[in-house]
């Protein structure tokens, strides 16, 4: 009686405090439907002539404006207590990024570069291939970054001493005699600080941008971060917010006119470089004024180039280039260095800044290329026949186009090239550690854009140093080896005051303003994988969603009525209530709900009833052999609890474990299946039965029979033993055939095969071949793989086009060649510019993942499949204490994989829907282990039950009967699962449609397997007749008390 009263009130408390938790949903939705409508009212009368895209991030803008305004203003009140808008958005149930759109990062960070910089000489030939070493093998192992590190160098030098490479000055932790463990572990240790300060870094620079509900999760042991950010409206600006290192570099600039000689010089070099010959000298100023020329007849914009001046000093006078900078950057040089008008050679793919006189310029730029062009010039001007020809100590660094009228991450902005001074030392004089503060604003008078440096006390005086040393020549401002600015320095400046000018907009000098703020990233992160989904995809995956999520309700809610009678309602109440306290739970948490939580909340619906389906069963059979329905549901209930817990530990242990080894999707999915399963444990089994006593109390039952479940398989008696051999053979052929069908190969999804992944809608439909054919050109002649999703109007295209170039504008220049190829084959008008290409009226959804993350997702992939069956296997051996029983689960097991398997190689260019190798169908395969392991647990537990009672009968005789008592449980439980998942393939969307495509076939391999190869294959593999052998437990109880 006390525990039925404790039952009573946690379901009270747990449904009161989830109804109260969710609540906060509702207002906060309400709060936001209000300032959507204001915002979009706001908008047409503003702009009512603005591009139907446009006007949609216009009013996406003025949704966070209103927002912000209403932060601090309280918007409810309950129980007595007032809420602001920011505190009940806080406790509201979060969506993620594929219901509400917005963007996930991935960041490696870069343990590499940090060892460099502990390092006595970075340039160290051995400690480079060392770090080269440990980066190549790093894909392929669990082992940390330090760790390869230093095998990678004991391989490489037998018997030395890492000491030797990290003692320096100032540093008293390593010693010359510090032995290889010790300088490990110290590097070890920074690298840990390192980690922990990145992360923190991170989270200051994504709180400044005030994105309070942002979820940043750290996993140090494979050195990476990941940032997810709902409802983000600029990509771009935080996709650089989040890499940049902040390393801040002043330099001296050599000019371009003291360089003239030099320059003419490392022509004529590179254009021996390219014929294999020696170069005589000669003047190739005319070959230089015949480049820009060709180049300027092409242009359709004349661009003015002017020098900077520090702030607060007057300008030393302004030069110009007539016609130099194009429109279209890619017609700057020739991409192919074509040689039908020069010699190819640096001035092939860098344009010299000189005037209409063919006079070098007095310039702080060398040259100017473009984007695609950029690493073919620092290849040319970096080899050692070119380099040769300027002055030691020089280094070439790309930056800001002075008065360039795109912004850097335009597809057609161009690249200055500076030509920089490094100090003896390796690093420049000054440094970002000496600044204390940074602030955008304008300047006075002149209103251009600057952003303002105080510098340390320490810095101050480096800074009158170096101004005092180098009047009238420029020092270029460098951030993360990118020159923003290079003011001429007219005076000696003290007071430890300077300023960055540019081209900023306000929105990019804050940004760079805040970054300097905060602070430099102590070991760089690199975006290895990102993903990018528009609202308008959002939307239609809550729709797509719900209507799945009510429609299995409403299913289920039937079948249980139409098969258990006034039973099945009970089975409902304990249904809703597990889902009230779900969403409870997650809000609670802080949890994100996403696509795949739901999926895994639609198939927690399914298996949740499977406990009242046991229960049902066994009490129906209590009932046929005449119990009262007293006794019938006390053994019901009893006799259930064992296989109850079987099944569900099975799907707790698989869910674990995808926590575990998953990324992203699979973890979302993970948690949801976690909480709905543990929590249909307590309503199955507690409240079920707390309701069905209350009833009875009141000398009323439930019925648990129909007309339909009381004819079907209630004297089910069929041969399953017997035509075992038979199903063997259409096992063998199956899998046979599915071995065939792997030479056929597999679409493995972006995260596996690394690349970018693209969802486009066009305002047309056409076909994958014509996608294909447009971008082939666009793409270096290598053809994307083209989808259709859902309608002939949508595809999703993926490509590894530039995916191993690390460059930050990699994105935009894919984005741009895919436009470029879409509009030579009028795919896409040509009036639609890249900015109109790049917003939700095209594309939908963006998903880039670099092959290093790739290998890292694999490998969790592989790891959590075996893992599975290994603790599959574990669990069996413990709770059956014999082989046998682990053995033919897990032949079983391999059956539905490999069966699901074939079927995804044999239909992916025949099905209309994507069948790729993805987070989803390991999270799709993992599942299909635990549902199949359900099935076939449920029946052994029968078999040992049966073998207790009756150990004179033949095996074959006990297992048999064993299966067809099950019968009703296996049929109705996966009929149940099945429609569910059904559902989700029909109305859940484009981007679960192979996850429940998988978990179909799963779910049909998995019932075949428990009815014809589990427990078949358990008669054959015992030799012996162990399974009979099983001790009564009620036997030996009642043994024991008769002695007492």
């Amino acid at each position: 009686m006390l525990l039925k009263g404790l039952v009573k009130i946690i379901t009270a408390i747990l449904i009161i405090y989830s109804l109260f938790r969710l609540s906060f949903t509702y207002f906060a939705n309400n709060e936001e439907n209000k300032m959507r409508a204001i915002a979009e009212k706001n908008v047409k009368e503003k702009f009512p002539n603005e591009k139907s895209y446009r006007q949609k991030e216009l009013e996406d803008i003025e949704f966070i404006r209103l927002a912000d305004s209403m932060r601090a203003e309280n918007v409810v009140s309950l129980l007595g207590i007032d809420y602001t808008y920011q505190e009940v958005k806080n406790k509201e149930l979060k969506l993620g990024l594929d219901l509400q759109g917005g963007m996930s990062v991935t960041l490696e960070v870069g343990i590499d570069e940090l060892v460099k910089s502990l390092s006595n000489n970075a340039t160290n030939p051995i400690l480079l291939r060392a770090i080269d070493e440990a980066n190549n093998k790093k894909a392929n192992t669990e082992a940390d970054f330090i760790t390869l590190f230093g095998q990678a160098f004991t391989s490489q030098n037998p018997g030395a001493g890492l000491a030797s490479l990290f003692t320096k000055v100032g540093n008293s932790k390593i010693t010359p005699n510090s032995t290889n463990d010790e300088v490990l572990g110290i590097i070890r240790n920074e690298a840990k600080t390192a980690f922990r300060r990145t992360q923190t870094v991170l989270e200051q620079r994504i709180n400044s941008t005030g994105l309070e509900n942002a979820n940043i999760n750290a996993n140090e042991a494979k050195g990476i971060i990941t940032v997810e950010m709902a409802g983000i409206q600029d990509p771009v600006s935080l996709r650089q917010r989040l890499q940049a290192a902040a390393k801040l570099e002043f330099y001296v600039v050599r000019k371009n006119l003291e360089l003239a000689p030099n320059l003419n010089a490392a022509h004529e070099a590179s254009v021996a470089h390219f014929k294999g010959t020696t170069p005589e000298p000669k003047d190739t100023t005319q070959n230089a004024a015949d480049t820009t020329k060709d180049i300027a007849a092409q242009d359709t914009t004349a661009t003015t180039v002017k020098e900077q001046t520090v702030a607060g000093q007057a300008d030393s006078g302004q030069s110009s280039i007539s016609d130099l900078l194009a429109g279209d950057s890619g017609k700057i040089a020739s991409e192919e260095g074509d040689s039908t008008q020069m010699e190819e050679g640096l001035f092939s793919y860098m344009m010299p800044v000189i005037n209409e006189q063919n006079q070098y310029m007095d310039m702080p730029i060398i040259g100017i290329t473009t984007k695609t062009n950029a690493s073919k010039v620092m290849e040319i001007l970096n080899l050692p026949s070119v380099k040769s020809k300027f002055p030691p100590n020089t280094k070439f660094i790309f930056g800001e186009v002075p008065g360039s009228e795109y912004d850097r991450n335009h597809p057609k902005a161009n690249l200055g090239i500076y030509a920089v001074v490094v100090p003896n030392t390796g690093k420049a004089k000054i440094e970002g550690d000496k600044v204390q503060s940074a602030k955008f604003d304008f300047q006075p008078g002149t209103g251009r854009p600057e952003i303002s440096l105080e510098m340390t006390q320490q810095g101050a005086l480096d800074w009158a140093e170096m101004t005092g040393a180098n009047i009238g020549k420029p020092i270029a401002i460098v951030l993360d080896d990118y020159v923003y600015s290079a003011p001429n320095v007219n005076d000696k400046i003290t007071g430890g005051r300077s300023s960055i000018t540019g081209n900023f907009t306000p929105e990019s000098g804050n940004e760079l303003a805040q970054i300097l703020e905060v602070g430099k990233l102590d070991a760089p992160a690199k975006i290895v994988q990102e993903q990018v989904i528009g609202s308008t995809l959002g939307a239609e995956s809550i729709k797509g969603g719900l209507t799945a999520f009510a429609l299995s309700f409403l299913v289920i809610f039937a079948l249980m009525i139409v098969y258990y009678n006034t039973g099945g309602f009970v089975a409902n109440l304990a249904l809703v209530i597990n889902l009230i306290i779900t969403f409870g739970i997650l809000a609670t948490m802080g949890a994100t709900l996403t696509m795949p939580g739901i999926a895994g909340l639609v198939l927690g619906i399914g298996m949740a009833v499977d406990v009242n389906v046991i229960i049902f069963e066994r009490i129906k059979e209590e009932l046929v052999l005449g119990k009262s329905y007293t006794e019938a549901v006390d053994l019901g209930y009893k006799h259930s609890y064992a296989p109850v817990l079987d099944s569900h530990f099975t799907g707790i242990i698989t869910a674990i474990i995808m926590l575990a080894f998953g990324f992203g999707a699979i973890k979302g999915f993970a948690v949801t299946q976690l909480i709905a399963l543990i929590l249909s444990l307590f309503t199955g089994i507690f409240v079920t039965r707390m309701i069905t006593d209350m009833y009875m109390k009141r000398g009323r039952h439930f019925n648990y029979f129909t007309g339909l479940s009381r004819k079907l398989f209630q004297k089910a008696n069929f041969g399953f033993i017997k035509a075992r051999k038979i199903t063997y053979v259409i096992s063998a052929v199956l899998i046979l055939l599915g071995v065939v069908s792997f030479f056929n190969g597999f679409d493995y999804g972006v995260e596996f095969s690394g690349g970018r992944s693209f969802d486009i809608r066009f305002a047309k439909e056409y076909s994958t071949t014509d996608i294909r054919d447009a971008l082939r050109p666009a793409f270096e002649n290598k053809a994307p793989l083209v989808k259709t999703i859902g309608s002939g109007n949508q595809f999703n295209i993926t490509t590894d086009y530039l995916i191993s170039n690390t460059g930050k504008e990699n994105d935009s220049l894919v984005i741009g060649a895919m436009l470029d190829g879409l509009k030579k084959a009028n795919i896409v008008p040509a009036d639609v510019d890249y900015a109109h290409f790049n917003s939700l009226d095209y594309i939908q959804k963006k998903n880039t993942v670099l092959p290093s993350i790739s290998e890292d997702l694999k490998r969790g992939a592989i790891y959590a499949t075996v893992f599975s069956i290994l603790a599959i296997f574990l669990y069996i051996l413990i709770r059956f204490r014999k082989w046998q029983y682990s053995l033919a689960t897990i032949i079983s097991l391999v059956h539905d994989a490999a069966i699901v398997l074939a079927i995804y190689s044999f239909l992916r260019h025949i099905v209309p829907f994507s069948l790729e190798i993805d987070q989803h169908f390991i999270a799709a395969m993992l599942t299909v282990i635990g549902f199949s392991m359900n099935d076939t647990v449920i029946v052994f537990d029968r078999i040992r039950e049966y073998f207790r009672k009756d150990k004179t009968t033949d095996k074959a005789t006990v297992v048999n009967k064993a299966i067809n008592s099950t019968l009703s449980r296996t049929v109705i439980t996966s009929l149940t699962v099945f429609i569910t998942v059904l559902i989700l393939f029909i109305f859940g969307g484009e981007v679960l449609r192979g996850f429940s495509f998988a978990m179909m076939i799963g779910i049909l391999a998995g019932t075949y397997s428990s009815i014809f190869l589990a427990s078949p294959i358990l008669v054959d593999l015992d030799k012996t007749n162990t399974l009979a052998k099983e001790e009564d437990k009620e036997e030996r109880i009642r043994a024991l008390k008769a002695q007492a």
